[in-house]
């Protein structure tokens, strides 16, 4: 980090220590500030940050003191710092230069496997379709994430498989790599007293705990006395003052539940600080299409979780109909890739389709790869945001890059072909399209 960027490190930090010395008070002192050097750059988010931290009345006032208040002054710098400072400041900077020097993508998060193996197997889990006997070594996540930071990656997020059954070696990358932020898609079951301890030493890992509702819904599909452990994960993180999320898939099945204010509600009580919503993929040989949301259902998602983003303090994400603000389909590298733990690079954590592997070739190669490339000239897929990904919406377009990039399989266990995971999304694509057309278009027929 040079000069101008540790001025800037120090500067994140002094300012939350100016802060936390009197929040009510010195909080909008900050945006007097940042008014004043903003130079009339940003006026609505700024308005917007103002009524936030100064509105009682506003839904994020109460969300604000939530990250003041409840975490750990020593995670939210380091966080802070390695989000805004690293990630969004150094790291885009450098991952634009080479986006120009080599006409490829540049990803800004990277996702990975570290093993297969899991200690739940849920109904409808992809992973579960790679099979328990898959890791990526200590050496070989430490190589990834190095080659990450030269392009300018600090954002790690570990799915699996459970990626805790590789607690100890999660925090020893935490450790190396304490200028990264890592998330961990997780079921949380193995989240005890001494690994929250681990977490607030390192300061940079953050678990995003899935459930697919409520008690009934989540140890269906989980296992008898799953959402107990959860909710007793989660109250052990709030004790340790730590930062941590919430994962749901909505399907057509738990779709009233699972999006309802009353569950949405009860994830706030829970003390969460933000949720990703993921639409359910039909994934690997054993996929239900049936569990695919209706185009009624989506629209539903889609209205409902905007509503509780501007009236609930609680951050929220909606992986498939949020496209619009990461400029589509972010797969491919364009804004993420996905690495398995046999070391296949996927476009995306749902598309098992490679021609590379990261014990082959290093991730700049892969990124030129006819796979990655395809992505690359081809986003975005669709205009209409609301119909970004190439497998679920333009299943035509799937089918063509991994034919034309001679991509096979990276699922060991039951290799799938594209035409058998494209004709699962086939007739969703074609009944989804005018839902679609008629939303994009403010309410009006295409």
């Amino acid at each position: 980090m040079n000069a101008a960027n540790t001025l800037k490190k120090l500067g994140i930090e002094k300012t939350f220590d100016y802060i936390y010395k009197d929040p009510d008070k010195n909080m909008p002192k900050i945006m007097d500030w940042a008014d004043k050097f903003a130079e009339g750059e940003f006026p609505t988010q700024r308005e917007m940050i103002r009524e936030a931290i100064t509105d009682p009345k506003h839904p994020y006032y109460n969300f604000i003191r939530h990250l003041i208040n409840d975490v750990d002054p020593k995670v939210t710098k380091t966080l802070a710092v390695n989000f805004f400072i690293n990630s969004a400041l150094v790291g885009w900077k450098k991952e634009e230069e080479l986006r120009k020097k080599y006409n490829c993508n540049i990803p800004w998060a990277i996702l990975l496997d570290p093993t297969s193996a899991c200690n739940l197997h849920c109904t409808g889990c992809w992973a579960a379709e790679y099979g328990h006997k898959l890791n990526l070594t200590y050496d070989e996540i430490d190589d990834i994430i190095c080659q990450g930071k030269k392009l300018g990656v600090y954002l790690y997020i570990y799915t699996g498989g459970e990626p805790l059954v590789r607690k100890r070696d999660l925090i020893r990358l935490c450790e190396k790599h304490s200028d990264c932020v890592f998330l961990c898609f997780t079921n949380a079951t193995l989240i005890d007293e001494e690994f929250a301890d681990e977490m607030l030493r390192v300061g940079n890992f953050v678990p995003a705990i899935s459930l697919e509702g409520f008690e009934e819904a989540t140890d269906g599909r989980r296992g008898e006395g799953v959402y107990q452990k959860v909710r007793k994960a989660m109250e052990l993180l709030r004790s340790k003052k730590l930062i941590y999320g919430i994962s749901c898939c909505y399907t057509s099945a738990n779709y009233d539940s699972i999006t309802s204010e009353e569950f949405y509600d009860s994830m706030i009580e829970m003390g969460a600080y933000f949720v990703w919503y993921f639409h359910y993929m039909p994934v690997g040989n054993d996929a239900v299409p049936e569990l695919m949301p209706t185009p009624e259902q989506r629209i539903g998602v889609y209205n409902k979780i905007r509503n509780y983003r501007a009236t609930k303090p609680l951050f929220a994400m909606d992986f498939q109909n949020d496209a619009e603000y990461v400029g589509g389909c972010v797969a491919g590298g364009h804004r993420y890739l996905h690495i398995n733990a046999n070391g296949d690079i996927d476009p995306c954590v749902f598309i098992h389709y490679s021609d590379s592997n990261i014990r082959e070739k290093s991730l700049l190669d892969t990124l030129r790869s006819p796979m990655m490339m395809a992505y690359h000239d081809n986003q975005p897929f669709n205009d209409n945001m609301l119909r970004p990904c190439p497998m679920l919406e333009n299943p035509e377009k799937l089918r063509e890059m991994v034919a034309k990039a001679g991509a096979h399989s990276t699922d060991l266990q039951s290799p799938e072909t594209v035409e058998h995971l494209c004709a699962k999304c086939d007739q969703y694509a074609k009944d989804w399209q005018p839902a679609a057309d008629k939303l994009w278009n403010g309410g009006k027929e295409k």
